[in-house]
């Protein structure tokens, strides 16, 4: 059943004129009726009617594009192509036909943020949503984006996911395009393994989300395969357990279960050569600084993006160390500027413009949803000049 804006003034004991002003924000309205009206609309899951009021049924020319920071390579080059998607060619005739309108919302990371905007394209009628990068693995959050999504769609807005996981229950959703995380993880830990590295220090992102812990468990999966984990710890936990230890000789390799020369490996190492932070460069200066305080003697660090590891680069320069002479760093994500730096960032590339236009179509109705509704996306090594062969001393 409908719910109306007199079902609300019910619910908040005020008189409908009231509820309008404050829907409306034209009125001053005293701060607790404010929010016992909004406690009202939250409550019920009141959708005001915007510009296609007297088409209860229609869904508008708008398309919101939800990002965690638009000022991340990652999310601009992803909201950028979904954009040209929805927007049309640009042919400069000024005509539309067909276009749809795409909204970039910056949620900051925030999960409150992610579903007040959800809520705002729904009272908006979203002709659709497409939400970009990693999802927060939070059970009362995920419950929350479950109920939210099911009703965009249920409502006619497409759901498209990018970069993100598909949903336990996903029905809602028309398609997600998820990258391959954790293969792409691997595959990086694997190439410095076959270098010769053992003693491998892990900048990892925040803990609570899918992309961090996907990444990390790749990274651990070819430690653990390569005999250099045992088989304690769990990809989501702290990297902060552990005591001191002392290791061989920068840049000797042991054999399959040694971590080092002379060092035995053991389940501590997979959280002691973890440190988690924000994807962003100052995270990555610091955790790299706390790995090489845990463990002067590793020989490679791996970021848990591409903006990480210029952190981590800097930091092991102003350690006086040379890259990759003394220390290899490996980033992820293969972003513009990864081929510049020097020397130029071995990294593993997600097809990020690929995908983003590719989420535009789908939230267009311009492409058939994958089988299933879910694509994986794959991840390709870039191997470059900041990796190499450890030093021998």
């Amino acid at each position: 059943m409908t719910v109306t804006l007199a079902d609300v003034a019910a619910r908040a004991r005020v008189s409908p004129a009231t509820v309008s002003r404050v829907l409306n924000g034209n009125y001053p309205v005293a701060t607790s009726t404010r929010e016992r009206v909004l406690r009202a609309v939250d409550d019920l899951d009141y959708v005001l009617n915007g510009p296609a009021s007297s088409l209860a049924a229609a869904t508008s020319d708008l398309i919101g594009i939800l990002v965690n920071d638009i000022a991340d390579p990652f999310f601009g080059i992803m909201a950028g192509a979904a954009q040209t998607e929805i927007g049309g060619p640009g042919d400069g005739s000024g005509r539309a036909g067909g276009e749809k309108l795409a909204v970039v919302c910056n949620t900051g990371g925030s999960p409150a943020r992610e579903l007040t905007y959800l809520t705002l394209l729904q009272r908006q009628r979203a002709a659709a949503v497409v939400l970009t990068g990693g999802a927060v693995e939070d059970p009362a959050h995920r419950a929350a984006m479950s109920a939210k999504l099911a009703k965009l769609a249920d409502a006619g807005t497409r759901v498209v996911l990018c970069g993100r996981p598909p949903l336990p229950d996903g029905e809602s959703v028309l398609a997600a395009l998820a990258f391959d995380n954790r293969g792409g993880g691997r595959r990086l830990t694997e190439h410095l393994l076959s270098l010769g590295h053992r003693r491998i220090g892990y900048v990892a992102g925040p803990l609570e989300r899918t992309t961090t812990r996907h990444r990390l468990e790749g990274h651990r999966d070819a430690m653990r395969a390569a005999g250099l984990y045992g088989d304690g710890g769990t990809a989501g936990e702290k990297g902060t357990a552990g005591g001191t230890g002392t290791a061989g000789k920068r840049g000797t390799t042991g054999g399959a279960g040694t971590a080092g020369e002379g060092r035995p490996a053991h389940a501590g190492d997979e959280e002691r050569l973890t440190v988690h932070g924000s994807y962003d460069r100052s995270s990555g200066y610091d955790a790299t600084v706390e790995l090489l305080r845990r463990e002067p003697e590793i020989t490679a660090v791996l970021a848990a993006n591409d903006t990480v590891a210029l952190g981590a680069a800097a930091a092991i320069r102003d350690r006086g160390l040379r890259i990759p002479e003394d220390i290899s760093v490996a980033g992820f994500d293969d972003l513009p500027f990864s081929v510049d730096v020097v020397p130029a960032l071995t990294t593993v590339r997600l097809p990020l413009f690929e995908a983003g236009a590719r989420a535009g179509r789908l939230a267009m109705g311009k492409e058939t949803p994958p089988p299933g509704g879910i694509a994986t996306i794959p991840a390709e090594l870039m191997v470059r000049g900041s990796t190499a062969v450890p030093r021998v001393e």
